[in-house]
C-alpha cells in the first residue's frame, strides 16, 4: 500500500500546481518521476477501450494501466476540491511567499530535467532554446478573444489540456491567453451541458493523442524531446517570479477583479511602487522550500519503484 500512498500524494501534488494560474502538475509529474509511466498509460486507454468493447475486462484494465490512474487521479481530485480554496486565498493575499515556493520549485526542476539529456549538442541546444522562447512568449502574450461557437471550444479544450500535460504551461492560463477561461468557468458554474460536453471532448481528444504524441517522441527523440521541456520549463519562470506590478485586469467568474497582464519587477521597485513589504527573507526561505520539496520528491523517485498497474 505505500506505493500507491505515495502514487495519491503525488496526484495531490499535482492537483494543487494545477490549480495555480501559471504552474502545471505535468512539472511535478516530471520530478516525482511519474511523467514517462503516466503518458503512456493515458495514450494506452484508446487500446484498452478496444479490448473493454470485445469483453476482455482484465486484459483492458492492465493496458491502461487503470490503477495507476485512478489512484493519480484521486490524489488531483482530492487536492483540487480540498486545497483550492485554500490556495486561490494564498494567492489573492500572500501572493510573493507563494510564487517564491513556485518559483523554487521550477527553478530546481530545470535542473533535473537537464540532468536527464544524455548529450549535450547544437540539435539539443536549439531544441531547449526554442521550448524557452515558447514559454517566454506565451507569459507575455496578450490576451486574444476566441469565439465560444462548438468548434472553437472544443479546440481550445485540446489545446488546453495539451497545456496542462506539459511540464511548465499551465491550462488554465492558456483559456486565459484565448479569453475561454470565463466562459467556461460559468459553464462550470452554471452546470451548462452543453458547453462542457464539448470542451470535455476537445479534452479527451487532445489529452489522448498529445499523450501519444510525447510518449513517442520521449521514446525515439528523447533527449531532444527533454531538452524542449528544459527551456519550456526555464521559461516558465518568467510566469511565476513573485514581485509583480499588474497592467490589465480581468473579471473572474464571481465578478471580481484579478490580476490579468502582470509585469516582473525587483524586489526594490516593488516596495517603490506598491508600498508593500517585499518579504524578500521569506521569499528566500521558501523559494528554498520548494528547491528542498522538489530534491526530496526526486530521491523518492529514484528510491521507490515505479508503480505498475
Amino acid at each position: 500500500m505505500k506505493k500507491y500512498f505515495l502514487l495519491y500524494a503525488k496526484g495531490i501534488a499535482m492537483g494543487a500546481a494545477d490549480v495555480v494560474p501559471g504552474v502545471s502538475g505535468g512539472t511535478i509529474a516530471f520530478i516525482s518521476g511519474i511523467y514517462d509511466e503516466l503518458l503512456r498509460s493515458i495514450s494506452s486507454v484508446p487500446e484498452a477501450l478496444m479490448l473493454l468493447l470485445r469483453g476482455r475486462i482484465k486484459d483492458a484494465w492492465q493496458a491502461a494501466n487503470a490503477t495507476f490512474l485512478l489512484v493519480l487521479l484521486s490524489g488531483i481530485v482530492t487536492s483540487i476540491l480540498s486545497l483550492a480554496r485554500l490556495i486561490t486565498y494564498l494567492l489573492a493575499h500572500h501572493p510573493v511567499p507563494v510564487w517564491s515556493f513556485f518559483f523554487g520549485l521550477i527553478l530546481v526542476s530545470v535542473y533535473l530535467v537537464g540532468r536527464d539529456i544524455g548529450r549535450w549538442n547544437w540539435s539539443r541546444g536549439l531544441s531547449f532554446l526554442l521550448g524557452l522562447a515558447f514559454a517566454y512568449w506565451i507569459t507575455v502574450a496578450a490576451p486574444i478573444q476566441w469565439g465560444s461557437d462548438p468548434l472553437t471550444l472544443f479546440c481550445a479544450g485540446a489545446i488546453a489540456i495539451c497545456a496542462m500535460i506539459l511540464p511548465g504551461i499551465s491550462g488554465s492560463f492558456i483559456l486565459l491567453l484565448l479569453g475561454l477561461y470565463a466562459t467556461v468557468l460559468g459553464a462550470v458554474k452554471n452546470l451548462d451541458l452543453a458547453v462542457l460536453a464539448v470542451f470535455a471532448a476537445g479534452c479527451l481528444v487532445g489529452l489522448l493523442s498529445f499523450a501519444r504524441l510525447l510518449s513517442w517522441m520521449l521514446s525515439h527523440w528523447r533527449d531532444l524531446t527533454l531538452s524542449f521541456l528544459t527551456g519550456l520549463m526555464l521559461g516558465s519562470l518568467n510566469k511565476v517570479w513573485p514581485w509583480k506590478e499588474t497592467i490589465s485586469w480581468r473579471i473572474d467568474s464571481k465578478g471580481e477583479q484579478v490580476p490579468l497582464l502582470q509585469h516582473n519587477l525587483l524586489p526594490s521597485q516593488f516596495v517603490e511602487i506598491s508600498g508593500q513589504d517585499s518579504q524578500l527573507l521569506l521569499a528566500i526561505f521558501l523559494a528554498f522550500t520548494g528547491i528542498f520539496v522538489v530534491l526530496a520528491l526526486d530521491w523518492l523517485a529514484r528510491r521507490k519503484p515505479q508503480v505498475a498497474g
